[in-house]
């Protein structure tokens, strides 16, 4: 698959020049400033190593990317001969400033957009006590180089005259014989000195020779390489830059069939954000997200196995995606519009973001028969056990193949997906979801909303109008300066247990007071009584026990209130309720 070999650097950049050798489209562009280039030149004038550098044979069927010149390269039209996988940032700063005739577009230390022309410094090139970077002189693209604010002229270039009297050679002629010889025989005209041609000869020994015979390490692989193994190769080696992504990859390999992939994603996603009755939930879908939906969904459409590793991804074909990208947008939006249906109102509250991915393949399936009851009443149980079973966090490729073919046979009147058999939630959990980035905590919070909270106030169900409108967000029920000032347990007092879903203006008459006392505060914003207990009940709150301030209570009954709406959330009685680590934790059973 893979066999190295040192290459002349002169022929490696005169198949870049002639378009021969290409990057990649995925590669990313050229980066480097012109201190690095200026380095990088010194090295090879030393016959330092720069590293090797990665080929891909270009032309297999695995291999379908597009390709791309180098910068500054004129050749069109050039199917390739080999991909750069590994030195595309050195290749093309010797290229630019060693073959081309161009200016080399790069970069200050600032990031400030420039452009240079290289030259050797002969007398600092042989200066054994000049540090050899500092005979490398770059010039911008007029060849001149200014002091003063660019007012004054210190060294001009811009003639062959002005080279020979700065005794600077112009590197971007190194590798073409002809100007090379033109030059210094021009060179030694103009000065007409010995000690001048003998200078030119050491130079040419010592500096030139080094870099026309530079040679760099090239390992090739073939084009038998799996597409997989080169996505790879790449990250391997690009440890430096940022990951690169499957739908990357993708649209390189789309795009050699004229179909610009990530315009389509971009119209896609728009779509997607701007759904009606879906609250941008669909916002968190990234196109790599939609590319593993796709790849499961066209294996169901195709009765293959399913599979969505980085290999079956890079596998889909553009006819695939042409005949189901539609649908499968169609689904995601129909998986939004299920999650709120479940009171998920926000991206922020959303549990997994990777649960999308089957649930969209799944919605896109069945089509219509998603407004089945018994279809409904399944997909929101394996939906919920996935959320509380905690199974959607990592390494979900082959959760997201088993589920798919799982559900789709559980809904067919076969046996319950690996996912809903498996799934448990135990009591003491909740004493340890204290903050709201944990899956099951956001889960417990939609499934409050979900059984009729109303504001503690108003008495407005907080459906996502009013979840918007008053500025709902999750507090405290027993707030934290009082549960401080009392001594309770952490554990207890800031677990989900003792938060529920509370409006803004209503959460201000809270502030760090005992219940009985912030409830009376309540009541005299003409809330009756009766009208303030009913609102608090929905919350699944012992009222009691909270206008009574008695916390060890109200914790014991919210937590059996919390139990209950998880069991049936899941279609499953949860279990252990009466162990001794829950009467430990809660103080009672919780049976």
């Amino acid at each position: 698959m893979a066999k190295s070999n040192d290459t002349p650097i002169h022929d490696i950049l005169k198949n870049i020049d002639n378009g021969t050798t290409q990057l990649p489209d995925f590669q990313r562009g050229w980066v480097w400033d012109d201190e690095r280039i200026r380095r990088l030149i010194a090295s090879i004038t030393c016959s330092y190593p720069i590293g090797a550098v990665m080929f891909l044979e270009y032309g297999g069927d695995g291999i379908r990317f597009k390709s791309r010149t180098f910068t500054n390269v004129t050749a069109n039209g050039i199917i390739p001969k080999d991909l750069v996988l590994d030195g595309q940032q050195r290749l093309t700063s010797v290229y630019c400033a060693m073959y081309s005739r161009r200016p080399v577009p790069t970069q200050t230390v600032k990031k400030e957009n420039i452009e240079r022309f290289y030259y050797l410094d002969i007398v600092k090139c042989l200066d054994p006590n000049t540090d050899r970077v500092d005979g490398i002189i770059s010039v911008p693209s007029d060849k001149k180089l200014k002091e003063d604010f660019g007012r004054a002229v210190v060294t001009d270039v811009s003639t062959r005259q002005g080279e020979f009297e700065k005794h600077l050679f112009p590197l971007h002629i190194v590798f073409d014989s002809i100007a090379l010889d033109e030059w210094k025989d021009e060179y030694r005209d103009f000065h007409s000195n010995p000690e001048i041609s003998r200078r030119l000869r050491e130079f040419t020994a010592k500096v030139l020779n080094p870099i026309i015979l530079y040679t760099l390490p090239v390992i090739q692989l073939d084009k038998e390489t799996p597409k997989e193994a080169v996505c790879q190769v790449f990250e391997n080696v690009n440890t430096g830059g940022v990951a690169l992504t499957v739908f990357e990859l993708v649209t390189a390999s789309f795009a050699t069939e004229d179909f610009v992939l990530r315009d389509d994603w971009d119209l896609r996603f728009d779509k997607l954000k701007q759904a009606d009755g879906t609250f941008e939930l669909l916002s968190v879908v990234s196109a790599s997200d939609f590319l593993v939906s796709m790849t499961l969904l066209a294996q169901v459409k195709n009765n293959r196995t399913l599979s969505c590793k980085r290999k079956d991804v890079l596998s889909l074909s553009l006819m695939d995606y042409k005949v189901y990208a539609d649908m499968l947008t169609d689904g995601y939006i129909k998986t939004a519009r299920f999650l709120v249906q479940e009171s998920i109102l926000s991206p922020r509250d959303l549990p997994y973001t990777t649960q999308l991915i089957p649930l969209a393949v799944l919605m896109t399936v069945l089509g219509d028969r998603t407004n089945d009851g018994i279809v409904k009443e399944k997909l929101s149980v394996w939906y919920w056990c996935g959320v509380f079973g905690e199974m959607y966090g990592a390494a979900n490729e082959t959760r997201y193949a088993n589920d798919i073919s799982g559900v789709l046979a559980w809904i067919a009147g076969g046996e319950e997906p690996d996912t809903v058999r498996r799934a448990f939630f135990q009591p003491t959990r909740l004493l340890t979801l204290q903050t709201r980035n944990g899956a099951a905590y956001k889960g417990i919070m939609a499934l409050i909303l979900h059984n009729g909270a109303c504001d503690f106030i108003s008495g407005d169900k907080m459906d996502f109008t009013n979840f918007v409108a008053d500025y709902v967000d999750i507090h405290h029920v027993f707030p934290q300066n009082y549960c401080e000032r009392k001594g309770y347990e952490k554990s207890k007092w800031n677990s989900i247990v003792n938060k529920t879903p509370i409006a803004y203006r209503t959460n201000r008459k809270l502030g760090g007071d005992a219940p009985s006392k912030y409830l009376k505060a309540i009541e005299n914003t003409n809330v009756s009584a009766t009208a303030l207990n009913a609102n608090i009940a929905s919350h699944g709150i012992d009222v009691k026990a909270l206008r009574e301030d008695d916390f060890y209570a109200f914790f014991a009954f919210r937590a059996k209130t919390i139990l209950d709406l998880i069991g049936k959330a899941m279609g499953k009685s949860i279990n252990n309720l009466n162990s001794t680590e829950v009467v430990e934790a809660f103080g009672m059973p919780l049976d």
